[in-house]
């Protein structure tokens, strides 16, 4: 079983940048593309980035029971689909979901083994630096950076946080911590066949005496 990893900041603050460099840079691990109600930015693809549908049928899905969680996120809807993220951990990869402080409290909640990385502008004055180069500015810079001062204290709440001054930086540590997770105790114990141990290093992993008493 894989395990799910969250990714969540305060908008502009760089998680889509430093997520497409974690996929792009590990192996066995997989985006949750989340569906929104909003427009798609003239970069992204429908079904990659995001799942864009309508607010009807958002509603729906969301009654249903399709989603793991969903919020209202400056007026658009956002979900995470609870398939999905079953779908990629039962087959043995990791997933990453990328989403915003108020859905990673959610999730956490639950799935308490998912594991939360908080993503921390250096700044508030460079977050306003960013902000502003994706195209947000007057009212909307205002609501972002006033919505994001209520966030940044989350971060005392999440398991990880990191610092998003130096990109590839940010991107070694976050693939730092991912990686910890895969050579822990007990997902090595289960894995041991899939990584291709010799039989009687398994055998000894799993059912061997250690010699050292065991306090």
């Amino acid at each position: 079983m894989g395990r799910l990893f969250i990714l969540s900041a305060p908008s502009g603050t760089g998680k889509t940048t430093v997520a497409q460099k974690i996929l792009s840079e590990l192996t066995d691990i997989e985006k949750v593309v989340t569906y929104t109600t909003r427009k798609p930015r003239p970069t992204e693809r429908d079904g990659v980035d995001y799942v864009f549908t309508s607010k009807e049928d958002f509603l729906k899905k969301a009654e249903e029971g399709f989603f793991l969680e969903y919020a209202n996120v400056y007026g658009n809807f956002y979900g995470t689909p609870k398939e999905h993220v079953e779908r990629i951990i039962s087959e043995g990869k990791d997933a990453l979901l990328v989403i915003d402080v108020q859905g990673a409290f959610r999730v956490k909640e639950m799935m308490p083994s998912a594991v939360s990385i908080f993503l921390l502008p250096p700044s508030l004055e460079e977050l306003k630096r960013r902000i502003e180069m994706r195209g947000f500015r007057d009212e909307n810079l205002e609501r972002r950076l006033s919505t994001a001062q209520k966030e940044i204290p989350c971060a005392r709440y999440f398991d990880y946080i990191v610092v998003n001054d130096f990109l590839n930086d940010a991107v070694e540590k976050v693939k730092a911590i991912i990686i910890s997770y895969r050579v822990e105790k007990n997902r090595m114990l289960k894995e041991a066949e899939r990584l291709r141990l010799g039989k009687e290093i398994v055998n000894l992993l799993r059912g061997g005496k250690c010699y050292v008493k065991e306090t």
